[in-house]
């Protein structure tokens, strides 16, 4: 069974709950992450959430997100999920965002409470997404998303709608420009 971490308003630890309980009508504060990823290129992974996924079906996303369990590190959760979601392998992990955190209500009324450090690397293996968690995946550059989250917020995860403006300054120059 699939435990994640419970924090307080600060991040801090304060115990442990299943998965399966903890995304709900009431979620309790709880530590996630969110990872963007650029290649080679300079170039900004977006992925669409797949349909089975219990929240925020279908909407597109940054690369991939995840919870680390108990005892695990941020970045070793990174790992791990870049390869579950993606079949990525990743490197080059930075922490852009550590404070950030969001709360939001998807249309089926199933609640996130996430204290949400945002973090950005590099892809350093093929793509190989999981059907379970990636309906799809598409490389584009922070221009592109930046205006497609402006004029289509419903189409984004609200964690990226939010947390993608404050990020913009720590991509690669690269990922502004380059467009294949």
């Amino acid at each position: 069974m699939e435990m994640v971490v419970l924090v307080d308003g600060t991040g801090r630890t304060i115990g442990v709950q299943r998965k399966d309980c903890v995304h709900g009508l009431s979620t309790p504060r709880h530590l996630a992450f969110s990872c963007h990823v650029v290649d080679g290129d300079g170039q900004l992974l977006v992925t669409r959430r797949a349909l089975k996924k219990k929240t925020w079906p279908g909407v597109w996303t940054n690369a991939f997100c995840g919870h680390p369990g108990p005892g695990e590190s941020l970045e070793d959760a990174v790992h791990r999920r870049a390869g579950l979601e993606l079949g990525l392998t990743v490197d080059n992990i930075v922490c852009a965002l550590p404070d950030f955190g969001y709360r939001a209500r998807d249309a089926s009324g199933i609640e996130e409470n996430e204290h949400c450090p945002v973090f950005i690397a590099t892809a350093v293996s093929p793509l190989s997404p999981n059907p379970n968690e990636v309906a799809e995946a598409q490389w584009t550059n922070t221009s592109e998303l930046s205006t497609a989250t402006k004029a289509a917020p419903w189409a984004f995860s609200p964690w990226l709608v939010e947390h993608f403006p404050k990020l913009l300054t720590h991509f690669p120059s690269s990922a502004g420009d380059v467009k294949r």
